[in-house]
C-alpha cells in the first residue's frame, strides 16, 4: 500500500504538466523559479469535428508558486487535452474499494502521485490531467482544498453515505432534466398538462408581468424572450385567460390599496357651516371627496380633509407619494390611501363630515374676489348627476347652476378651451369576467362640479400667493388653434391635438386651457398626491407650523406626478385591454364610427360607443363628421391592437 502521507515532491522542468488556475498547462521553458507555460485560453472553443473553431493557446511566464505539479515528460498541451481512457473511471472505483477496505488508511488523505501509481506503475504522463479531472468529478474522492493552497494535491475518501447521497442527487437531477425536456417538448407544441406544468412557467409569467427581462424557459424552448412572446405563450397554453390584465403590474403598480390606516380625524376647532352641501358625482363613485353649496353670499367648496391627519414625510405620506394617485381600472380601485380612509374622510358618509373648505367671494363680474381657507364641519348630502339635474331649478341647487354658467362664460372670454369627446364606463363582473361598456351620459350638473372645482383651485392659488405660501401652481401655455377648425367631433379631435402639456411649478402662471390667471389642483387629496401635498401646506399655514420650502415641495410633487403618470398609463392600457376582451366576448358587435380626420384614401375614425380611435380605409370616401358602421376584424390582445373594417 502506498504511503498516504507522501507529498508530490518533484522538480518542475521543461515538459512538466502543471495546474495553472486549476487548468492544465505545459512548461515550455524553465529558468530558475520562473517558467514559461502554454495553456488553452478559457474562452477558446473546443475542437469541433464538424469544422468548428480550433482551440486557441496562450503562452505566459509564471512563478513556481503560481503552478502545481501533475506529471513529467508530457508530449504537448494538445496531447494532454486530447487524452482519454474510459477504463480509468472504472479503476478509480476499484482503487477506492482497495483503500476503503483498510479503515486506518481510509481515514487519511491520499496524494495524487500515489493514486497515479495505483492506477498504473507506468501511467502515461499525458493522462495525468484526465485522471485528475476524473477524480475531481468522482463520487469516491474529494480534493483537499487546504493542501492545494500549499501546492499539494491530495484527496480524501468519501464515506459510503456521502457517495449514496451524491448518487441520489445525480439521479434526481437527471430525472429532473428528463422531466424538464418532456415539459419543453410540450411547451413547443403548446400542449401543457395543467395545472402540473404551471410550476415550470413562473419565469415566463415574471417576464410577461415586467418583473424580469429574461426567461430561461423561453430560452430553452427556443422562443425569443420578449414581454409579448411571454404573454402570448401564457395565453396559448392556457396558463392565462384572455381576461388576465397584466398592465398595472407591468407599470410597477400594486393591485391592492395602501394598507396603513389613518388615525380618525383629530379633535380640533372647526367652523360648523350652516345648511347642507351637496356631493354630486357619478353613480359609480364610492369615494366622494368634494361638496358644494351657496349660502347667499359665498360659494363653499368643501374638500375631504385627510391632510389633517397625514403627517408630511410619514410612512403614509411616502406611500401615497410612491403611488402618486389612486389607480382606477375596470376591475376596481387601488387606492393611494387605505380603504378605511373613506369611512372617516369621504364626504357624506357620516352625519357630519370634516373638510378643508374654500369660501369664495365673487366680485360684480363673477371673478374670484377673495378666498378663505377654513377647517370645517359640514352636513353633506350625496346626489347623482341625474338627480342633481332633476333638482336644478330647486332653491338649493339653482344658484350653483347659475354660478357654473357664469364662470364658464368668464373663462371662455379669457381664452378657455373646452373639449368634449366620447367617454365610456367599462365594468367587469368579478365572478364571470363578463365585460360591459356603457356610454357615459352627459349631465348639466357635471358643469356645476367642474366649475366649482376650478373656482376652488383658482381661489386656493390666490390665497397661497396672497399669503406668500410656497405652493404647487399648475399652468399651461396658450395653444395655437387653427382658424379653420371643423365642427363636431372632427373639430374636437383636432382641438385636442393643439393643446400643450401642463406644467407644475412654484411660480403662478396662466393656465390658458382653463382661462385662469393662476390655478392649483386642491380638490382630490384622497386620490391625487399633488392635491394632498397642497393640503398639507395649507394646514401647516393655518396651524402656524413650518412650511415646506419651494424646492422640497416641488421635489415631492414631481415624485408624485411621475408615479401618477404610471397610473394613467396603466389605466389607459387596462381600458384598452378590457375593450378588446369585450370585442372577443361579443364577436357580432357592430358600431358607428365617425370620421374625424382624412388621410388620403384612409381616415381616422372615432367609435363613440367604445371611446376608441382607429385608422381604416372606408369602402368609399367619407366626409368629416360622416359616419360608417364598423366591425372588429382582427383583435390582438397581446399587442393591444384591433383592426376594424367597414360593414354594410
Amino acid at each position: 500500500m502506498p504511503n498516504p502521507l507522501s507529498y508530490d515532491i518533484a522538480m518542475i522542468q521543461k515538459k512538466s504538466l502543471v495546474l495553472y488556475k486549476r487548468q492544465p498547462a505545459v512548461v515550455t521553458e524553465a529558468d530558475g523559479d520562473k517558467y514559461t507555460i502554454e495553456f488553452r485560453t478559457a474562452s477558446a472553443a473546443a475542437p469541433s469535428a464538424a469544422g468548428g473553431k480550433a482551440p486557441q493557446f496562450s503562452v505566459q511566464k509564471v512563478r513556481e508558486k503560481d503552478i502545481i505539479f501533475l506529471s513529467d515528460g508530457v508530449s504537448s498541451i494538445q496531447s494532454v487535452l486530447s487524452f482519454e481512457d474510459k477504463n480509468i473511471l472504472k479503476q478509480i472505483k476499484e482503487i477506492y474499494e482497495l483503500i476503503i477496505s483498510d479503515e486506518e488508511e481510509a481515514a487519511k488523505a491520499v496524494s495524487f502521485s500515489d493514486l497515479k501509481e495505483l492506477v498504473s506503475s507506468a501511467f502515461p504522463a499525458d493522462g495525468a490531467w484526465f485522471l485528475y479531472d476524473a477524480l475531481l468529478n468522482s463520487f469516491e474522492f474529494k480534493l483537499d482544498e487546504e493542501e492545494m493552497k500549499r501546492g499539494n494535491l491530495r484527496f480524501f475518501l468519501q464515506t459510503e453515505d456521502s457517495i449514496k447521497s451524491m448518487q441520489k442527487k445525480l439521479e434526481e437531477k437527471e430525472k429532473s432534466a428528463a422531466v424538464r425536456e418532456e415539459f419543453l417538448s410540450r411547451l413547443k407544441q403548446k400542449k401543457l398538462i395543467l395545472p402540473d406544468d404551471a410550476k415550470f412557467m413562473v419565469d415566463v409569467e415574471a417576464l410577461a408581468l415586467g418583473k424580469s427581462d429574461k426567461s430561461k424557459t423561453l430560452q430553452d424552448a427556443g422562443i425569443k424572450q420578449t414581454q409579448e412572446n411571454a404573454h402570448k405563450i401564457l395565453l396559448d397554453t392556457g396558463i392565462w385567460e384572455i381576461t388576465r390584465n397584466p398592465y398595472p403590474v407591468r407599470w410597477g403598480l400594486s393591485m391592492q390599496s395602501a394598507t396603513e390606516s389613518l388615525l380618525s380625524p383629530k379633535k380640533e376647532e372647526r367652523l360648523a357651516v350652516e345648511g347642507i352641501a351637496y356631493a354630486i358625482d357619478s353613480e359609480y363613485s364610492n369615494d366622494p371627496d368634494d361638496a358644494v353649496c351657496w349660502d347667499g353670499t359665498y360659494l363653499w367648496v368643501h374638500i375631504a380633509d385627510p391632510a389633517s391627519t397625514v403627517i408630511p414625510e410619514s410612512s403614509i405620506d411616502k406611500t401615497a407619494r410612491a403611488r402618486g394617485a389612486t389607480l382606477y381600472i375596470p376591475e376596481g380601485a387601488s387606492r393611494m390611501l387605505c380603504e378605511s380612509v373613506l369611512s372617516d374622510y369621504a364626504l357624506g358618509l357620516n352625519d357630519a363630515s370634516y373638510a378643508l373648505s374654500f369660501r369664495i367671494k365673487f366680485d360684480e363680474k363673477g371673478a374670484v374676489e377673495d378666498c378663505s381657507v377654513l377647517k370645517t364641519a359640514v352636513r353633506v348630502k350625496r346626489l347623482s348627476f341625474a338627480k342633481a339635474d332633476e333638482m336644478k331649478e330647486s332653491e338649493e341647487l339653482h344658484p350653483l347652476f347659475e354660478i357654473a354658467k357664469r364662470n364658464e362664460e368668464r373663462r371662455k372670454k379669457a381664452g378657455a378651451v373646452s373639449i368634449t369627446l366620447p367617454e365610456v364606463h367599462i365594468s367587469v363582473d368579478k365572478d364571470t369576467k363578463k365585460v360591459e361598456i356603457t356610454k357615459d351620459e352627459r349631465y348639466e350638473s357635471e358643469d356645476v362640479v367642474r366649475e366649482a372645482m376650478l373656482l376652488a383651485g383658482e381661489g386656493a392659488a390666490k390665497f397661497a400667493f396672497k399669503n406668500n405660501i410656497p405652493f404647487p401652481y399648475v399652468s399651461q401655455d396658450k395653444p395655437e388653434i387653427p382658424k379653420d377648425l371643423p365642427q363636431g367631433l372632427a373639430g374636437q379631435f383636432k382641438l385636442r391635438r393643439c393643446m400643450r402639456k401642463r406644467n407644475v411649478g412654484v411660480t403662478p402662471s396662466p393656465h390658458s386651457g382653463l382661462g385662469i390667471s393662476m390655478y392649483s389642483q386642491v380638490t382630490s387629496p384622497l386620490r391625487r398626491y399633488g392635491d394632498l401635498v397642497a393640503h398639507e401646506q395649507l394646514h401647516a399655514f393655518l396651524d402656524k407650523k413650518e412650511l415646506l420650502t419651494k424646492d422640497v415641495m416641488l421635489e415631492r410633487i414631481s415624485a408624485g406626478d411621475a408615479a401618477a403618470a404610471a397610473c394613467k398609463n396603466a389605466e389607459r392600457n387596462s381600458n384598452l385591454h378590457w375593450t378588446l376582451v369585450y370585442l372577443l366576448q361579443n364577436p357580432d358587435w357592430k358600431g358607428e364610427a365617425v370620421c374625424v380626420e382624412q388621410k388620403g384614401n384612409q381616415g381616422v375614425f372615432i367609435i363613440p360607443s367604445l371611446a376608441q380611435e382607429t385608422l381604416l380605409t372606408p369602402l368609399s370616401p367619407v366626409a368629416l363628421n360622416g359616419s360608417i358602421t364598423v366591425q372588429a376584424a382582427k383583435i390582438d390582445i397581446v399587442n393591444l391592437t384591433v383592426t376594424y373594417r367597414q360593414v354594410k
